[in-house]
């Protein structure tokens, strides 16, 4: 079983615990708010804002907030002008970690993120430096609780996934980033429950980590993540499984 795989897993239950701090509701709100800029407010019409509010389903956000958002975006009702930042960097042991931010203080938020890096062993890069080692993908996780994972594997490959990794209580399903929704269509089709679907940075090559490089970039990662301006952060590392498995039980804590 792939350490990074195992990762996005964990990251995707820590997501619970995150709404329950309305922190992840904060960063769905954003995303509405700036795909409505982009593309409009008809969700038929655009993609992004589509996915956006889909994603904000999935995690239980309620639909007053949904279309709070939407009014921000469209400017019905007053809210804040965001800028999308992209910021590249190394994290211990020359991992690359890209962050996706969306932000009304650019500057704050380079020098909160530059801060980060450097007090977890990280530092902060050019732009282009990291981003090459990463694919836009879709990626669909569904929870094998009550299914059969190698038939859902089978399923995903029928509906049109190119990839698919069997993982410890959920499969990953990797589709090209304008067939997630025709995949994810077919699978709820066959009744089959979606926990999540997003846009993912899948890195084309991942870097083992020891157990001391690995807790320390875990802990980069979170305290990236941790900041409301950042939408998505992604990683080539590949994390030891004993130290996963710590790091799930502090973050189920």
């Amino acid at each position: 079983m792939s350490g990074h795989s195992k990762w996005h897993s964990i990251r995707h239950q820590k997501g619970v615990a995150d709404a329950r701090r309305g922190q992840l509701f904060t960063k769905l709100t954003r995303e509405i708010m700036v795909a409505v800029r982009e593309g409009g407010s008809n969700p038929e019409a655009n993609f992004r804002l589509r996915l956006a509010i889909q994603r904000a389903r999935d995690n239980n956000m309620p639909m007053d907030n949904i279309e709070r958002a939407i009014k921000k975006g469209s400017g019905e009702m007053e809210g804040t002008s965001l800028t999308e930042l992209v910021l590249e960097g190394y994290g211990p042991s020359g991992t690359a970690i890209l962050v996706e931010a969306l932000t009304d203080n650019r500057n704050r938020t380079i020098q909160e993120v530059r801060s980060i890096f450097s007090k977890h062993g990280g530092s902060l890069g050019e732009s282009g430096c990291v981003a090459w080692n990463f694919d836009t993908k879709g990626l669909i996780t569904v929870k094998t609780d009550s299914l059969d994972a190698d038939d859902l594997a089978l399923n995903a490959i029928d509906a049109g996934a190119d990839d698919v990794k069997i993982e410890s209580g959920c499969v990953e399903i990797y589709t090209k980033p304008e067939e997630m929704e025709m995949v994810r269509s077919a699978l709820e089709a066959k009744n089959i429950p979606i926990a999540s679907a997003e846009l993912a940075k899948v890195p084309k090559t991942l870097v083992k980590l020891d157990d001391k490089a690995a807790a320390q970039t875990l802990k980069l990662l979170d305290k990236l993540e941790e900041l409301d301006e950042v939408q998505h952060v992604s990683s080539n590392a590949d994390f030891p499984d004993a130290v996963l498995e710590q790091y799930q039980l502090q973050a189920s804590g």
